[in-house]
C-alpha cells in the first residue's frame, strides 16, 4: 500500500527546516563548534527555575483558562499599557511560533498576500502557505534595513498583513524608529494589519527596539516571548497582544489546537518578568564585538544591533553560501547557508550564543576558509 497517498498536499510542500537540519547534524559530529542554533547559552535562572519546580510540588499541572494565568496576563499587558487607551487584549502563547501560527490561521485566507522583509524567519513562508495565502518577501539586501519605499512598491490589492521582526532573525538589523514610523502611516493607508514578531527585543544592545504598537497599536498584533530572553526556549512560552476581537478569536482557535502554555512555566513567566537580565545582555554585547572583531576585514556583514546573529557574505570563491557552509562543515563548523532564511543564497547565519572560547576558535576557522 502506498501510504504516501494519504499525505494533504500541504503536507508534502512541508521541507525540513534548514535550521533543524544542520541542528540534527551536530549529532553526528564529534565535538562540533556549532554556530547554527538559535539558543542561548546561558541557563535559566535560578529563580525562574525555582518558580517552576515549585508549581509543579504545588499541584499546578494541570489546565489553565485558555487565556493565560491572569496574574501573568495582568503583568504583560502593564508593560505595554501606555500604548493603548484601553487594557489591551493578551493572550499566552505556547512560544512565539504559537502566537505566529494562531495569528496567521485567524487572519489569513486564500489568495491574500502577505510581507514580509527578506531575509526573513524560516516559518513565514511556510505558515502563510499553509493557511492558503501567498507569501511575498521583498528584499531588503545588501544592507537590510527597513526601507518603507521598497515595502510600498510591493503592495497590492491583495495586500492584508505585513509580517515585521526586530531585531531580525537571521540579520540582526534592528529597525529605526523613522522608518517604523513610516510603515505604520503606510500600513493606516493601504488598510494593512502588522504582525511584530519581536523575539529578539530584549537582545537589543544600541538603544531599545522600536515596536509599531508605538505607532500603529490599533492595528499590530504584537508577538513577544520568554525563549531567548530567560534561556527559556524548552519550555514554549510566549504571549501576543492585539486588538480585541482579534485576539478573542485567536483565543477560541487556541481552544482547539494548543489549549494553553504549560501552567508551571506561566508561574515560572511571572517571575521572570520580575527577573533583571542585564548582566545576559551584557555579555551578548560582548560577544558580538568579539565576532566583529574576530572577523571584520574577512567578511562583508552589516553590524547586528540586537538577537545572537551575525549574516556574513559568503567569500567570492565559495559562490554561494550553501557552498561555504558545506567547507565549513568539513572543518567541524556548523552554520546555517543564508538560502534557509532567503530567496538569494549569498550570505550564511552564525549564532555567537556559544561560550568564548568556541566562539574565538570557530571565527578562526572561518578566516581560514576566505
Amino acid at each position: 500500500m502506498a501510504i504516501e497517498k494519504f499525505l494533504a498536499e500541504r503536507a508534502l510542500n512541508v521541507q525540513e527546516s534548514g535550521i533543524r537540519r544542520i541542528f540534527n547534524l551536530a549529532a553526528s559530529l564529534k565535538n562540533p563548534i556549532n554556530f547554527s542554533i538559535g539558543q542561548p547559552d546561558f541557563d535559566v535562572p535560578a529563580p525562574i527555575k525555582e518558580a517552576a519546580i515549585a508549581a509543579i510540588q504545588a499541584g499546578y499541572n494541570g489546565y489553565t483558562v485558555t487565556q493565560g494565568l491572569p496574574q501573568l496576563r495582568e503583568m504583560i499587558a502593564d508593560q505595554v499599557a501606555r500604548y493603548y487607551p484601553e487594557p489591551p487584549s493578551v493572550l499566552v502563547t505556547s512560544g512565539v511560533s504559537g502566537g505566529l501560527m494562531l495569528s496567521l490561521m485567524a487572519t489569513v485566507n486564500s489568495g491574500d498576500e502577505v510581507l514580509f522583509p527578506d531575509p526573513y524567519f524560516v516559518s513565514y513562508p511556510n505558515l502563510v502557505s499553509w493557511f492558503g495565502g501567498k507569501p511575498v518577501p521583498v528584499s531588503l539586501y545588501p544592507d537590510f534595513r527597513l526601507d518603507p519605499k521598497t515595502l510600498q512598491a510591493a503592495i497590492t490589492s491583495k495586500t492584508k498583513i505585513l509580517i515585521l521582526n526586530s531585531p531580525n532573525n537571521p540579520t540582526g538589523v534592528v529597525y529605526d524608529a523613522e522608518s517604523m514610523k513610516a510603515i505604520c502611516r503606510l500600513a493606516d493607508e493601504r488598510d494593512l494589519l502588522i504582525i511584530s514578531d519581536e523575539i529578539y527585543r530584549d537582545l537589543s544592545f544600541d538603544g531599545p527596539a522600536c515596536s509599531p504598537i508605538e505607532f500603529a497599536p490599533h492595528r499590530t498584533i504584537l508577538l513577544r516571548g520568554f525563549g531567548k530572553s530567560y534561556g527559556m526556549t524548552g519550555w514554549r512560552m510566549g504571549y501576543l497582544v492585539g486588538p480585541a476581537p482579534l485576539v478573542t478569536q485567536m483565543s477560541n482557535m487556541q481552544q482547539y489546537t494548543f489549549v494553553c502554555a504549560p501552567q508551571p512555566a506561566q508561574h515560572a513567566g511571572i517571575v521572570a518578568l520580575d527577573t533583571d537580565m542585564t548582566e545576559y545582555v551584557n555579555a551578548y554585547r560582548r560577544k558580538r564585538q568579539i565576532v566583529e572583531d574576530e572577523l571584520r576585514g574577512y567578511f562583508e556583514f552589516t553590524r547586528p544591533s540586537g538577537g545572537f546573529y551575525f549574516f556574513l557574505r559568503a567569500p567570492e570563491r565559495h559562490e554561494t553560501g550553501t557552498a561555504f557552509v558545506e567547507a565549513a562543515i568539513e572543518k567541524n563548523v556548523l552554520c546555517v547557508p543564508g538560502n534557509v532564511f532567503s530567496r538569494k543564497d549569498s550570505h550564511f547565519r552564525i549564532s555567537y550564543a556559544v561560550k568564548d572560547e568556541v566562539l574565538h576558535r570557530g571565527c578562526q576557522i572561518l578566516r581560514s576558509l576566505v
